[in-house]
C-alpha cells in the first residue's frame, strides 16, 4: 500500500476522542490511522510530533461581500484568512448585491466561488421569492438564510431582498423549506420593539456605541428573547429545520434547551464576538470596532455553560468585515455604523487558546467548529470528523505557542482585527483542504480556485 500523504506522530482528534496515530490519505479523502510504527510508503510525509491534528472547521456564517461590496473584502481574501485559520469549509452569507435570493444570482455566486475560493464552500441564499427556494435547494445548497431586520439610519449590512420578520411569512417560508430538507438560518430579531427601543435613545440624541450596544441588549435582551421564542414555536408548527444565529442571552439559551428536549429540530450558534469580543470594557475601549453586539455578564456566562453542555451546537465567525472609514463615523452617529467584526482568521485560535485557560475540552472545540455543522447541514460522513471515508481536511495545530494577534498579519481587505495587542497560546501551524496543504508555515500556499462546493448529503 502507497498514499500520497501521512501525517505522523500527532495526537488525532477523532470522534471517538484523541489517539496517538498516523493519518492517512490517498486522493483526497482519509484512508487510515495507523500505528506509527506500520510501514507504508507515502508521496510525503508531515511530522505533526508534539502538536495535535484536528478536523477543519465548517464556518457555516461567513460575509464574504462578494458581489456588490467588493471594497471591504471578497471570496479569494475570506478564503485566504479561512485557511490561515484553518477553516476547510465556508457558508456565505446573502446580504450582498445583488442579494442572493433566485437561482439567477446563486449561479452567479457559485460561479465565482469555482474561480477565486482556496476552500471549499457552499452558500446560504435569502428565501425571499418563495418560487426560488424548491429550484435553489436542487443546486445543492445547504441551507437558507433570513433576517428579521430592518435596518434604522444604514441600508446595509441587512439590506432589502434578505429579510423578512412578518410571522406569517415565515411560517410560510419555514413549509416550504421543510418540503426541501435544507435548515433554515435565522437572524433573530424583534422589529417592532427594536423601533420603540432605539427609538427612545435616538430622540434622546444618544447615537453612540455606549448607547447602541445599550439598546440592543435593553430589558435582558427582550429583542433577542421575544423573536427566538417565535422562531422555536413556528418551527415546532412547521417541522422546518432551523438554526438561529447570534446567540447571547441567558433566557434564549434556556429556551432552545427545552425545545430540543421537546424534540424541536433546532441547532444554534456562537459567533467570535460572544465570547471573546462582547464586555463592556470592549465597547468602551473599542466603540464601533468592538460592534456586532455588546453582552452583559450574564449572558456570556451562559454562552460559556451552553458551548460546554451541548446545548450552544456551532461556533461560526459571522466573519462581517468593513473599513476603518465605515467603523469611525460610529464614534459619534452608531446607528449610521456598518456593524460586524472580522473574525474567520482567529475564531479556531480563540477557541484552542480557551482549551488552554480551561473554559473548554478539546473534543468540545471540535464538535463545536467541525463535527456539529457537519452533523447539522448534511456534511457529515464527507466533512467534520478525522475518519476514514472522509475528505482530508486537516489542521496541525500547537497548543504551546504563545503569540500575539496584531494588525500587519491581517489578510482581510479590511486591514484590521478587534483582538489587535491580544495574547494567546496556541496557533495553527498547517492547514489542508480535501488533502492539499493550503496553509504552511506562516504562508498561504493554497490556489484560488482549488475549493469545491461542499453540497449536502441528504
Amino acid at each position: 500500500m502507497s498514499v500520497n500523504l501521512r501525517v505522523t506522530g500527532g495526537t488525532v482528534l477523532t470522534p471517538s476522542g484523541g489517539l496517538t496515530a498516523d493519518v492517512l490519505v490517498q486522493d483526497g479523502k482519509i484512508v487510515g490511522l495507523v500505528d506509527g510504527s506500520l510501514h507504508i510508503d507515502a508521496d510525503r510525509t508531515v511530522d505533526a510530533s508534539g502538536k495535535v491534528v484536528l478536523p477543519g472547521m465548517v464556518d457555516v456564517h461567513v460575509h464574504t461581500r462578494e458581489p456588490g461590496f467588493e471594497h471591504k473584502e471578497d471570496i479569494e481574501t475570506t478564503s485566504r484568512q479561512a485557511a490561515v485559520g484553518g477553516v476547510t469549509t465556508i457558508f456565505g452569507m446573502p446580504n450582498l448585491n445583488p442579494p442572493t435570493n433566485d437561482v439567477e444570482t446563486l449561479t452567479d455566486v457559485f460561479e465565482r466561488y469555482s474561480r477565486t475560493s482556496i476552500v471549499d464552500y457552499n452558500h446560504n441564499p435569502a428565501p425571499t421569492n418563495y418560487d426560488q427556494i424548491q429550484p435553489m435547494a436542487e443546486m445543492g445548497i445547504n441551507a437558507y438564510k433570513i433576517y428579521m431586520v430592518v435596518d434604522t439610519g444604514r441600508t446595509y449590512p441587512h439590506p432589502a431582498g434578505t429579510g423578512m420578520h412578518d410571522h406569517g411569512h415565515l411560517l410560510k417560508m419555514m413549509d416550504l423549506i421543510a418540503k426541501t430538507g435544507a435548515r433554515f438560518i435565522i437572524h433573530p430579531h424583534d422589529q417592532a420593539l427594536m423601533d420603540y427601543i432605539e427609538g427612545e435613545y435616538l430622540a434622546r440624541g444618544e447615537n453612540t456605541p455606549q448607547a447602541y450596544a445599550s439598546a440592543y441588549a435593553a430589558r435582558s435582551g427582550v429583542i433577542w428573547d421575544t423573536a427566538i421564542d417565535v422562531c422555536l414555536r413556528l418551527a415546532e408548527a412547521s417541522g422546518c429545520p432551523i438554526h438561529i444565529a447570534h446567540m447571547q442571552t441567558k433566557r434564549s439559551i434556556d429556551a432552545v434547551r427545552r425545545a430540543k428536549a421537546a424534540g424541536v429540530d433546532v441547532t444554534c450558534e456562537v459567533n467570535h464576538w460572544a465570547p471573546f469580543l462582547s464586555t463592556w470594557d470592549d465597547v468602551e475601549r473599542l466603540g464601533p470596532y468592538a460592534l456586532s453586539y455588546w453582552v452583559p455578564d450574564e449572558g456570556r456566562e451562559a454562552i460559556w455553560e451552553g458551548m460546554v453542555d451541548g446545548t450552544i451546537d456551532i461556533c461560526s465567525s459571522d466573519h462581517a468585515p468593513h473599513t476603518r472609514e465605515e467603523k469611525e463615523i460610529g464614534w459619534t452617529k452608531m446607528w449610521s455604523c456598518h456593524t460586524g467584526t472580522p473574525g474567520i482568521q482567529y475564531y479556531y485560535p480563540l477557541l484552542l487558546d480557551a482549551v488552554n485557560k480551561g473554559h473548554l475540552t478539546l473534543d468540545r472545540v471540535v464538535s463545536l467548529v467541525a463535527t456539529r455543522p457537519a452533523e447539522a447541514f448534511g456534511l457529515w460522513g464527507t466533512k467534520g470528523a478525522i475518519q476514514v471515508g472522509a475528505d482530508a481536511d486537516l489542521v496541525v495545530a500547537d497548543m504551546n505557542s504563545t503569540w500575539t494577534i496584531a494588525n500587519d498579519q491581517v489578510l482581510s481587505r479590511c486591514g484590521w482585527t478587534p483582538y489587535d495587542g491580544r495574547e494567546i497560546s496556541a496557533n495553527i501551524d498547517r492547514t489542508f483542504v480535501r488533502g492539499e496543504e493550503v496553509f504552511s508555515g506562516g504562508e498561504v500556499i493554497g490556489k484560488p480556485g482549488y475549493g469545491r462546493l461542499a453540497t449536502v448529503n441528504r
